[in-house]
C-alpha cells in the first residue's frame, strides 16, 4: 500500500511539471505573437489628442509612439522628442498614453506604436484633425439697390477641413447658390454666390449665409438686409426722393396761381390820378406871387361887396 501511494505521489508531481512548463512556454509564445492594441483618434484643430497603446499582458517590454514621420515620441516613459506640447499621460508595461495639445493640421497622419519583443510588432493609428472654418463674410450689397438691378452676392468662409458646407436663406426660406471650394494647402477655402434680380418685395429682405460643419456644434451664420429704391414708393428706411420733389412741384406752381390772380385783382382797381397845375404860376418869381397869378385864384374871382346901410 504504502509502495502504491509513493508511486501516485511521482505520477503527479510529474504531470503538474509537465502542464506548469506547457504553460510557460503557452505564455512565452503568447508574449512574442501578441500585437499592440490602439485606435484612431479624431481632434478639432486647436483641441487635444490622446494616444492609447496597450497590451493584453507585457514581460517588461517596452512599448514605443512614433509619429508620421517615424520620429520616437516616447520610449516606455522617456521622451525621445523636444515639443512641448507632447507629454506623458501613463506608461505602465501593459500600457503607453501620450497626450498632444493645441493640435494643428500638420499633426495630422499615422502614427505607430511598437512593442519591442523579438521580431518588433507594430500597430498604426490615424490622427484625423479637422479644420475649423472662418466666420462667413457677405459681399456684393448695393445699399440701396435699385429695383430691377441684377446683384450677386458672395459668402466665402476660409480654413474648413473637410470643405465647409453653404447653405443661402432668403428670410427663413432656403434659396439655392453657386459653391465653390478651393484647397489652401491642407484646408479648403469655401465660396458660394447667389446672383438675382431686384424686385420691389426684396426692400426689407434679410438674406443669411449660413455655414455647417463637422467641427461645429451650431452653423455660422451671417446675416445682410436688402435695402431697395423703387419710383412713387416710401420705404422703410425713409421718405422716397420722388414723391418729395412731386409735392414741392406742386405748391410751387400753386404759389405762382395766387401771385397771377392777385396781380390781376390789383390791376383792376388801379384809380388814374392826374395833378393839374394852375397855369400862370411857371413864371412867377416866389411862391406867393405864384398862388396870386394862378388861374383860378380868388384874386381873379368875383369878390363880394358889402353893403352897411
Amino acid at each position: 500500500m504504502i509502495v502504491k501511494r509513493h508511486l501516485i505521489f511521482i505520477l503527479y508531481s510529474l504531470c503538474s511539471s509537465v502542464f506548469q512548463v506547457a504553460g510557460t512556454k503557452s505564455k512565452a509564445k503568447g508574449s512574442q505573437g501578441q500585437f499592440p492594441i490602439t485606435q484612431n483618434v479624431t481632434v478639432v484643430e486647436g483641441g487635444a489628442a490622446n494616444m492609447t497603446c496597450r497590451v493584453d499582458y507585457n514581460d517588461n517590454t517596452s512599448l514605443q509612439w512614433s509619429n508620421p514621420a517615424q520620429q520616437t515620441l516616447f520610449f516606455g516613459n522617456k521622451k525621445a522628442l523636444r515639443d512641448h506640447r507632447i507629454e506623458l499621460v501613463l506608461a505602465s508595461s501593459q500600457e503607453l498614453i501620450i497626450r498632444i495639445s493645441d493640435v494643428s493640421l500638420s499633426d495630422e497622419g499615422q502614427y505607430t506604436c511598437s512593442l519591442f519583443t523579438m521580431p518588433v510588432k507594430t500597430t498604426k493609428a490615424f490622427l484625423t484633425v479637422l479644420g475649423v472654418p472662418g466666420r462667413p463674410e457677405i459681399t456684393g450689397f448695393t445699399n440701396p439697390a435699385m429695383e430691377d438691378d441684377v446683384i450677386t452676392l458672395t459668402c466665402t468662409t476660409p480654413g474648413s477641413k473637410p470643405a465647409a458646407n453653404i447653405r443661402w436663406f432668403r428670410n427663413d426660406k432656403e434659396v439655392q447658390g453657386t459653391k465653390e471650394v478651393n484647397a489652401t494647402g491642407k484646408s479648403f477655402a469655401v465660396r458660394s454666390s447667389l446672383q438675382f434680380q431686384v424686385d420691389r418685395r426684396d426692400d426689407g429682405i434679410a438674406y443669411t449665409c449660413s455655414v455647417e460643419h463637422v467641427s461645429l456644434p451650431n452653423p455660422y451664420m451671417t446675416t445682410e438686409v436688402l435695402e431697395v429704391h423703387y419710383p412713387n414708393a416710401l420705404g422703410p428706411h425713409g421718405p422716397d426722393h420722388a414723391l418729395i420733389g412731386g409735392v414741392v412741384a406742386v405748391v410751387v406752381f400753386i404759389t405762382l396761381c395766387l401771385i397771377i390772380v392777385l396781380g390781376r385783382y390789383l390791376a383792376r382797381h388801379k384809380g388814374t390820378y392826374l395833378t393839374h397845375e394852375a397855369k400862370g404860376a411857371e413864371d412867377a418869381p416866389d411862391a406867393d406871387t405864384a398862388i396870386i397869378n394862378a388861374e383860378g385864384n380868388h384874386v381873379h374871382a368875383e369878390e363880394k361887396k358889402e353893403y352897411f346901410i
